[in-house]
Formats: structure tokens, sequence, C-alpha cells
């Protein structure tokens, strides 16, 4: 029976044999996730480890018995050094412009601006005939700043009305079509992003510069995603500035690569921190991370048309079934945005603190 309650009285975390049954819990807890983020950082992580697999299993495996189940202190500072030496080998991972970058984020995009003259190089006018069948298009552009009018958003949902999404920005130029700028992961040949991925390994960070028959129709109509577009109270002098802010960032990263990271450079971080460079007044809010409701922050915030329900602007919003009918017309992005609400011309400071991955 003596045996019994030492037994209840170690566990968990036997080696720590003084402290408290619920520090000890919570310490323990506390303890799992970065151990846990260890494990599936071997697994699908940048390092290229052999056998990760395996490794990951391993390491889960030891790293849980020495938290919760060893009675000596020593597995655990194995595991700490095991855990130091990860990080260390992590922050040795630089990134790099010159990798096999698959073919859609191949090209560095730069925008460079001459008083009122714009030129844009690395726009992405691809041709899709299905997700993976397209035909490249890399194009050079020119505008005028005093051509930039408006800001549109769009919001792209990979599961129907998930608290995740991709969000992008859409500028709207007088006489012409739209310049739009989504800020995405630039994987290599191979690879594909899934949210969780953006947490255990070190994607780079993108700029992609297009068409929005090119940006909007590969996720509308051939990656099956759902597609909103919000038409936002952005003033013309708000929507140039913002501009300003997207080409001066553009063309630093395109000197000094950057990773992306899903909590703190995103798209939806980088929308909310170039409006706020603009002048967006408000706080941070828990939907400049759960993306998939940044329409419904927008209109909370008064920066789309509030003229109706959300429920109607939402339904009114989604772009699917003109873009799917529109498909090669040259007249797309037009097409697009016919029956989609307008909000009443405004002065808002910048189309907001929504976005997405």
């Amino acid at each position: 029976m003596q045996v019994a309650q030492d037994a209840t009285f170690r566990w968990p975390l036997p080696w720590w044999r003084s402290g408290p049954v619920a520090l000890r819990w919570l310490l323990g807890l506390v303890a799992s996730l970065p151990l846990a983020w260890a494990a599936l950082a071997i697994a699908y992580g940048p390092l290229p480890l052999p056998g990760r697999g395996g490794l990951a299993l391993a390491f889960a495996a030891f790293a849980g018995w020495a938290l919760w189940g060893a009675r000596s202190r020593w597995p655990m500072g194995v595991v700490v050094l095991l855990f130091a030496a990860l990080l260390a080998a992590w922050g040795q991972v630089r990134p790099r412009h010159d990798r096999q970058w698959r073919p859609e984020v191949a090209v560095t995009p730069r925008i460079a601006i001459y008083g009122d003259r714009v030129l844009v190089s690395g726009y992405r006018n691809f041709d899709y005939r299905g997700r993976e069948d397209f035909d490249e298009r890399w194009e050079k552009r020119e505008l005028r700043l005093s051509e930039v009018q408006g800001v549109d958003l769009f919001v792209s949902y990979w599961e129907p009305d998930g608290a995740i999404a991709h969000t992008f920005l859409s500028f709207d130029i007088a006489g012409a079509d739209p310049l739009a700028i989504s800020i995405e992961i630039r994987p290599e040949r191979g690879e594909s992003f899934h949210p969780l991925r953006g947490l255990l390994r070190n994607f780079e960070l993108v700029y992609v510069v297009g068409d929005e028959r090119d940006i909007v129709r590969v996720r509308s109509n051939h990656r099956g995603e759902e597609v909103f577009l919000y038409r936002t109270t952005a003033s013309a002098d708000t929507a140039r500035a913002l501009f300003r802010v997207y080409a001066s960032r553009i063309n630093a990263l395109a000197d000094v690569p950057e990773f992306y990271n899903v909590l703190s450079n995103n798209c939806t971080v980088n929308i909310v921190r170039y409006a706020n460079q603009v002048g967006r007044l408000g706080r941070w809010d828990i939907r400049h991370l759960l993306n998939g409701w940044s329409d419904r922050y927008l209109y909370d915030a008064g920066l789309v048309d509030t003229s109706m329900p959300f429920a109607e602007l939402r339904r009114r919003s989604l772009v699917n079934p003109a873009a799917r009918a529109a498909d090669q017309d040259p007249a797309f992005a037009r097409a697009i945005r016919e029956g989609r609400p307008v909000p009443a011309a405004g002065t808002g400071a910048g189309p907001a603190a929504g976005g997405g991955r």
C-alpha cells in the first residue's frame, strides 16, 4: 500500500520529488508543447535529417518518458541538450533566393516608382488549364500612381467558412485591369503548403504581383477554393499610400530574402502592419490571426458596405460562379465585380486589418 502511495505521489514528473502536484502538472503540460513541436520539426522541418520519421518517433518517445516517467533527472537533461541542438541547427537555416522554386513563384517582382510613373517587373499572368497545367507568362506592366483609385480585399477559403483562409489585396487602376498583390510562401518544386507546416518549416516569403485572371482564377476555378471579393472604403489617397508601402516592401524583399512565419510574417500580419502605416485606427483583433473571419472584422470596422446585414454582403461577395463563367474572358476582372456591393466613397485609412496566409 505504501508503494502505491509513493507512486501516486511521484507522478507526474517523478524526477521532481519535492514539487506540488498541481505545479508538476502545469510544468509538464507547458514543457510538452515545445517538445511536441521539436518532434514534428524533426519529421517535417527544413533540416536534412536521414530517417527523419524514425528519429521523430524516437525523440517523441524518449522525451515523453524523460518528462513524465523517468525517476532520474538525467534523461530530462539529455532532452534539453537535444532540443538546444535542434534549435541551433534550425537557426543556421537562412532564407535564400537561389532555390529550385515552383514555377508560379520562381520570379521575384519589383515595383519602381518614378514620380507618377510606376514600372512593375515580374508581373505574373499565367494561363491556367488546370491546377498544375499552365503556360508561364511573366510580364512587365506600366501604370501611373495617380491611376490607383482604390483597394479591394479577396478572401479565399480552403475549407468553406473556415477560421483560416488566404487573403490578398487588389489595387483598382483607373481605365485598366486591377493589380493584385498576394503575400505567400515560396515553396520549392515538389513542396506544398499547409498552415501547420508554416510552423514547422522555414518557407521563404514571396509577394506575387499579377493579373486577377491569374491570381484569383487559379483559386476559384482550379484549386476549388471559395473566393470572396470585398470592395473597401479606402480613398484614392489611402490606396496610393498603401501601394507605395507595398512597393517598398516588395523591393526590400527582392534585395534581402525573408522567411514566412505563420504567426509573425504572413499576409495577415503584414496587411495589418501596412494599413497601420497609412493611418489605420484600431487595436489588434483575434480576427487578424483567424483570418477566415477577417471579412467580419472589416464589416464591424465599417471598411466595407454596411448598408445590408453581413450575411447578405457575404452572399453577394462570392465570386466563384462569375469567375467560372468568365474564365478565359480578357474582361475577367470586370466580370467578377458585377453585382458586388460597392460601399459609399469614403476616406478610410485603409482596407484594413484583415488578411490571410
